[in-house]
């Protein structure tokens, strides 16, 4: 008999029931004759509550709501990739032929294509023994990935029978199993999983490598692990949605999911725009063979814009369960944490700082907690990297979803607005941001990019730090009356210079420049040798008691600084005509003072 209770009261997005019920905690339910998808959030011997995913206008007391005895749950089977869902899975290519440019109320769509046939190779015979986690089938889902189905966590048996190779939709039955209980059980392409359950594993592996992007003040200065979590705080206009893009495009992930959570449309149209046309440098095939995108606009209904980062998250996992390298992006975590705003203030709940729930710091733990490298039940490794976007009001690092979030992530890249401002991109400031990352990863620098790779990082950020320093004092005693050059002293002058070839010629990077957009190690550890190498250089001269005005005639500053323009990424043996080039400056610098 099916569970069914009657409304009693409607708050926005939240529905009550009174009087004791059936449902269980986290219970996924049907609200009203239109079947609006909803979730049981609290329970008590006098009260039901639930959060509705859809609009609930027009709702009225006692309406019925309808149990199903399942969490609320993705649908886990081939043709996730290349596709476009909403925050609880429901495909919006399918939606708009129902209902148009805007979901309507109550629309009821399969996640995944139920008719569609795939070409099915079975790798299980008769007679195995089978686990959580065994790969029973394989299906080329997209030019770029094969599909690995799985022996759903916590199922052990024999199998007793399986289907021959050939095509079948996702929902018939491939295998046969006897389990050690004597029962038996048909698996088919599809598995389903409750989105804020973790996907279970065998063990979490250290740091081991870093999920390389191609930009080079990530790579170089800050890097990410694979596995790790790293968050992107900015104020308006900063450039979080572009580096996000950037890292979607170049990163070397397997697979990659992008959550717009709580962005605005036009935004998720550029990614929908962009992503179709762009080719995945590493196959030739388009880059959405590789990628999921999950829309959650800031039109749509606030409680589902809740659930999207956990229905990312999940779907995440089962691709890391196949062996795969994912990268989530989590644009942005600051629209979510407004989400569980509203919904705590419609409960009642009591706020914490400005307004947030006082649970705000152990939702935002509970998913980061989820990204890692993995062993898998299966015995392979995979690994979820997870980049969060943040969007501070008026760009204030101090409010508690910045705050909260830093004490989860190990990789912070601080957005700056006067960088952005000054055209300066990625607007990344080099003495807001941080990784925990860099020393665990130095071993793996050192040995597949170049030995000396971490001491010209080191190098490099101590320059920036001693500009920093300088500037101070420039800024303390500068005025209309007194020229740079009386300020400071050559030595001091020539800092300055080369932390402005290393902002210019290396931080900045131009997204737009088919070199520039994506640059790999090998060239970023010998553009930071270059520079360094200058300075080496002019500080001999400097010592020598030649003035830095001298120096600054020669274009050879400016010349090292468009070596990310050109020096194509094929052609690294050009960096010796450089280091020739500047082995020239010195030589007629000396010659023209002897």
């Amino acid at each position: 008999m099916e569970k069914t209770g009657k409304i009693y009261g409607i708050n926005g997005p939240v529905v009550y029931i009174k009087g004791k019920t059936d449902f269980k905690m986290g219970e996924m339910v049907y609200v009203s004759s239109e079947r609006l998808v909803g979730e049981v959030i609290g329970l008590s011997s006098e009260m039901t509550t639930i959060q509705v995913y859809e609009e609930t206008s027009g709702l009225k007391p006692g309406e019925l709501i309808y149990g199903t005895d399942s969490a609320i749950f993705v649908t886990l089977a081939p043709g996730i990739l290349n596709n476009i869902f909403d925050g609880i899975e429901r495909p919006l290519s399918e939606i708009e032929k129902q209902s148009g440019a805007f979901i309507s109320r109550g629309v009821n769509v399969n996640s995944l294509d139920i008719t569609k046939k795939w070409d099915v190779h079975i790798t299980i015979n008769v007679g195995d023994y089978v686990s959580g986690g065994t790969i029973i089938a394989t299906t080329q889902e997209t030019r770029a990935i094969v599909h690995k189905s799985m022996v759903p966590p916590y199922i052990k048996g024999t199998v007793v029978s399986v289907v021959d190779d050939g095509q079948y939709t996702i929902n018939d039955t491939i295998v046969t199993i006897k389990k050690d209980d004597g029962s038996t059980l048909d698996l088919t392409l599809t598995q389903k999983w409750p989105i804020r359950q973790p996907r279970p594993i065998n063990k979490r592996f250290g740091t081991t490598a870093p999920l390389v992007t191609g930009q080079r003040i990530m790579d170089t200065l800050f890097p990410l692990a694979k596995g790790g979590t790293a968050a992107i705080p900015g104020g308006f206009g900063t450039g979080k949605t572009m580096n996000q893009h950037q890292i979607a495009k170049w990163a070397d992930a397997d697979i990659i999911i992008y959550i717009g959570c709580g962005e605005r449309g036009n935004e998720m149209t550029q990614v929908l725009d962009e992503f179709s046309e762009l080719v995945d440098p590493k196959s030739g095939n388009p880059l959405m063979d590789r990628t999921t995108l999950i829309a959650n606009t800031s039109n749509m209904p606030v409680a589902a814009r809740e659930a999207s980062i956990y229905t990312g998250i999940t779907l995440a996992e089962y691709y890391r369960d196949m062996g795969y390298h994912v990268a989530i992006m989590a644009d942005s975590t600051s629209r979510w944490a407004e989400a569980l705003r509203e919904l705590s203030g419609r409960l009642e709940e009591m706020p914490a700082e400005e307004g947030f729930p006082a649970y705000l710091a152990s939702r935002l733990s509970a998913f980061y907690e989820r990204a890692g490298y993995m062993e898998n039940l299966n015995g392979t490794e995979g690994s979820i990297s997870i980049i969060g976007a943040v969007s501070p009001q008026g760009g204030d690092f101090s409010e508690p979803v910045t705050q909260n979030t830093k004490r989860f992530v190990r990789c912070f890249w601080g957005l700056d607005k006067s960088l952005a401002y000054a055209r300066h991109f990625p607007a990344i400031h080099w003495l807001t941001s941080y990784s925990e990352y860099a020393d665990e990863l130095t071993n793996w620098y050192n040995t597949n990019v170049g030995p000396d790779f971490s001491s010209c990082r080191a190098q490099v950020l101590s320059l920036l730090n001693q500009e920093s320093s300088l500037m101070e004092i420039v800024k303390l005693i500068f005025n209309k009356y007194l020229e740079l050059s009386d300020v400071l002293p050559d030595d001091q002058k020539l800092t300055l210079e080369i932390a402005r070839v290393i902002r210019l010629g290396f931080l900045q990077q131009n997204a737009f420049h088919d070199q520039d957009t994506c640059v790999p190690l090998k060239k970023q550890l010998l553009m930071m040798k270059t520079i360094l190498y200058l300075y080496e250089k002019s500080s001999k001269l400097i010592a020598m008691g030649i003035p830095m005005s001298i120096l600054k005639q020669n274009n050879i500053f400016e010349k090292v600084i468009a070596i990310k323009y050109d020096i194509p990424n094929n052609k690294l043996s050009m960096f010796d005509d450089y280091k020739v080039a500047i082995d020239d400056f010195y030589a007629k610098i000396i010659e023209e003072q002897a």
